[in-house]
């Protein structure tokens, strides 16, 4: 019972400790400040750029056109944060909306069946995904995914060769164009699953355990964390939240075709790298990424505003991810610390 009452008394120690370490300054040099500046600046350019950029309007039409891809990133984060990574998102998507077009046209399942069944095939092919990365640890996830990729790449092309297929019904382009009291659908269903994704990954146990392993895996293994199973899950997850995608591209295009999401990969881990979570795993929060997620979409659709082709904007986005994995490796507190007793040092010299 002392022993309990002693082992009580140091968690409220430790707990008072940790609320008064709180700094003001340390809060106001986190990265999602500078992410923040940076959406400001981004919205600055743009409206400079094009007279018909800064609008209510055309702010919130704007995310009918790039949030597709960012509900990708809200799994992509916890996949980073276990030092892993996933490149066949995009043709997860693509495979999802294949699949989900023929059912309905081909076999004449209903279209609220077939969009089951889009699931369904996202969820399995993040389940492959981890599967076989925790089957065979020798292999790296990038080489993993990379092989998939390829793989629901051509099953896509393999079902659908290279032909559209659509003719939706009429309440399909809900989800892509729909509005409930002036706000798009999408966004709306945006914000709850970063609510979801946020509160799972920062308040609940399986958040804890995915920061743990991406520190240390094997200590985490030893710690009595199921380490594959998790890995199983959160990969699993990126293929359900793919197929959300894939729901809400086809809605928006009004077809699919299996070359659809192509490079899709390359804007989500854009956004989460910039989002600051490391690429050496363990570190990052939520709320950077989906910051980013504004910053790269809204920067998209001010390029194309005015005409930048599809391929500068993929020297543009290359560039920033370029940017994204180098800048958080800067601690911008310490730096702000180092370089204020560097001036204290050279005041005293003189």
């Amino acid at each position: 019972m002392a022993e309990s009452m002693v082992k009580h008394h140091e968690y409220v120690q430790r707990t008072l400790e940790h609320k008064q370490a709180f700094s003001l300054k340390k809060f106001f040099f986190q990265w999602e400040w500078v992410l923040i500046l940076v959406f400001l600046i981004v919205l600055m350019i743009n409206s400079n750029l094009s007279p018909y950029f800064l609008s209510i309007n055309g702010l919130k039409d704007a995310t009918m056109i790039f949030l597709d891809k960012a509900f990708i990133v809200f799994p992509m984060v916890m996949i980073m944060i276990l030092r892993d990574i996933d490149i066949s998102v995009g043709s997860t998507v693509a495979l999802s909306s294949v699949v989900m077009a023929t059912v309905y046209n081909s076999l004449g399942v209903p279209m609220e069946v077939a969009i089951v069944i889009c699931i369904f095939v996202g969820a399995l092919c993040g389940f492959i995904n981890g599967l076989l990365i925790v089957k065979f640890k020798e292999l790296s996830a990038v080489i993993v995914t990379l092989g998939t990729m390829i793989l629901y790449r051509g099953i896509a092309y393999v079902i659908l060769e290279d032909q559209a297929s659509g003719n939706f019904p009429e309440w399909f382009s809900f989800f892509g164009w729909g509005n409930i009291g002036g706000i798009p659908f999408i966004l709306i269903l945006f914000i709850i699953f970063a609510i979801a994704f946020t509160l799972l990954l920062h308040k609940t146990t399986f958040g804890r355990q995915i920061y743990a392993m991406g520190n240390n895996d094997t200590a985490s293994r030893f710690s009595g964390v199921q380490v594959d199973k998790v890995k199983i899950i959160v990969f699993t997850l990126a293929g359900i939240m793919a197929a959300i995608t894939a729901i809400f591209l086809a809605s928006r295009m009004g077809s699919t075709r299996p070359n659809v999401a192509n490079m899709y990969e390359l804007d989500v881990i854009t956004m989460v790298a910039l989002g600051g979570i490391s690429t050496a795993g363990g570190k990052g929060r939520m709320l950077g990424a989906i910051i980013a997620v504004f910053i790269i979409g809204y920067l998209q659709y001010g390029l194309g505003l005015i005409n930048i082709s599809s391929q500068s904007m993929l020297i543009i986005i290359g560039a920033l991810l370029l940017i994204a994995v180098a800048i958080p490796k800067v601690n911008l507190y310490h730096t702000f610390e180092r370089l204020k007793e560097k001036r204290k040092a050279r005041t005293r010299n003189k």
